[in-house]
């Protein structure tokens, strides 16, 4: 007869992160560059908002919902006397990746505070893994430059390897089978938008939601860091605001300041909570 497994009390064992926005490429610059780069290579300007309005989906995905917006849709009618289908999405997916591989090359630079987590989920014996919306084919120059740089994550996913990305939880669900977690209560997502915190949340997890670092603000690190504390509050209250209606368990500004949720975390496992 099965027997139920008592309530789980112990550790973090995992902590599951994005990448662009969250532990590389403040700001998440690089898939804005390259759909607007891939838009305009057919004669069609999408602003920066509308760019970032899928992000965080499968990038396939992602040019499929941009050609659904009504008005990319009718530029397009007005370009090519007729509406994009599938064909031109794959199409246009083709393309991207070359642009997209060019982009991520150049902003993988790790956020400052990824660092200093790492040596603290090293010193508790707490695993890395790391999901993406990027297809796998676009990740190898990424995965170089983070190790060059000391962040060499022990599962990796990208959405084109599960049936699904997000905000279904495939992918943070492999990640978790891969690093042999017991529990997902055991399990922390951090992510910098919101189909990636829902991911985390479908896939039964914490939640940590970075509200200054990624998609929300998108702002380089430079340009963040120039602004006054007021101008930086203006951005900051909205998506503190969206992601936690979006029912992230925490919100803070970057990476750097996940540490002290982590610890709250535990904390919490070890009185009986649960996600």
């Amino acid at each position: 007869m099965y027997r139920y497994s008592r309530q789980y009390i112990g550790p973090v064992q995992a902590i599951i992160m994005d990448w662009a926005g969250t532990t590389v490429d403040f700001g998440s610059r690089a898939p804005i560059e390259g759909f607007q780069r891939l838009f305009a290579s057919r004669c069609i300007d999408i602003s920066e908002t509308e760019a970032r309005g899928p992000m965080g989906a499968e990038k396939r995905e992602h040019i499929r919902q941009l050609c659904e917006l009504p008005r990319i849709r009718n530029a397009w009618q007005a370009q090519f006397g007729k509406l994009p289908d599938s064909n031109d999405i794959d199409t246009m997916f083709e393309d991207f990746v070359p642009m997209q591989i060019e982009a991520i090359a150049a902003t993988s630079v790790l956020i400052p505070g990824v660092t200093d987590l790492l040596l603290w989920a090293e010193q508790r014996n707490v695993r890395i893994g790391a999901n993406t919306g990027y297809a796998d084919l676009m990740v190898s120059g990424l995965l170089e430059r983070a190790a060059e740089q000391g962040y060499s994550p022990q599962s990796m996913v990208c959405a084109t390897q599960v049936s699904k990305g997000r905000p279904y939880p495939y992918m943070s669900l492999t990640n978790a089978m891969q690093l042999g977690v017991e529990n997902l209560a055991a399990c922390v997502k951090i992510d910098d938008t919101q189909p990636g915190i829902d991911e985390g949340l479908n896939a039964g997890m914490w939640t940590i939601a970075l509200a200054c670092s990624g998609n929300e603000v998108g702002l380089s690190l430079e340009k963040w860091q120039a602004l006054s504390a007021e101008e930086q509050d203006k951005y900051r209250q909205p998506a503190y605001k969206k992601f936690r209606q979006g029912g992230a368990h925490y919100v803070v500004d970057t990476i750097a300041d996940a540490i002290s949720c982590l610890e709250d975390i535990t904390r919490r496992l070890a009185l009986g909570e649960k996600p």
